[in-house]
């Protein structure tokens, strides 16, 4: 069955976008030639799931290419449904049901990058399955938090932790069954 995972920078106090959804924050750890893992990461999945606004900010300051890239198919979870464009769709459905239709097809594993209220809805089901968490070295005090209040408890096995030059730290979990 194909896994879901989340892969997604946070700062130190938990948020992954400041206020009006600004990701400006990430440029302080920015660094030529590096990509986190990336690149490796991104070459396991070939289904990504994103919500809305995460889409309009990375479609506003980098392109649409970003995600849609030709090599995947791209969601966009989102309230109001708008015509498919290329490999990406708006899908305005219920998300659990998208979840299992994809599980259900043969497939790369899926990537889920955000935002707060998609991710929150996975947890709410209990259906990430690997947790690839960075961490910027700041403290942004206010913005949209990565975790809600409210979600069910979910207990989580260590995979491995990785520092990097710029002070980002990368934590690795899968979920425990």
């Amino acid at each position: 069955m194909r896994k879901i995972s989340l892969f997604i920078a946070t700062s130190l106090d938990g948020y992954i976008a400041k206020p009006n959804d600004d990701l400006s924050f990430l440029k302080l750890v920015e660094k030529d030639g590096e990509d986190y893992g990336y690149a490796e990461f991104t070459s396991t999945v070939d289904t990504l799931i994103i919500g809305r606004k995460t889409y309009d900010y990375v479609l506003k300051e980098i392109g649409s290419s970003y995600y849609d890239n030709g090599d995947r198919d791209v969601y966009v979870i989102t309230r109001t449904a708008r015509p498919s464009t290329g490999r990406t769709t708006f899908y305005a459905g219920n998300l659990k049901d998208l979840i299992d239709r994809l599980r259900s097809e043969n497939g790369k594993n899926i990537y889920c990058d955000g935002g707060a209220e998609v991710i929150n809805e996975l947890l709410k089901y209990d259906l990430i399955d690997e947790f690839i968490i960075s961490i910027v070295p700041v403290l942004l005090g206010n913005g949209i938090r990565l975790f809600n209040d409210g979600r069910p408890e979910q207990m989580l096995e260590f995979v491995k932790a990785k520092t990097f030059e710029t002070g980002l730290t990368q934590l690795h979990y899968k979920r425990k069954k």
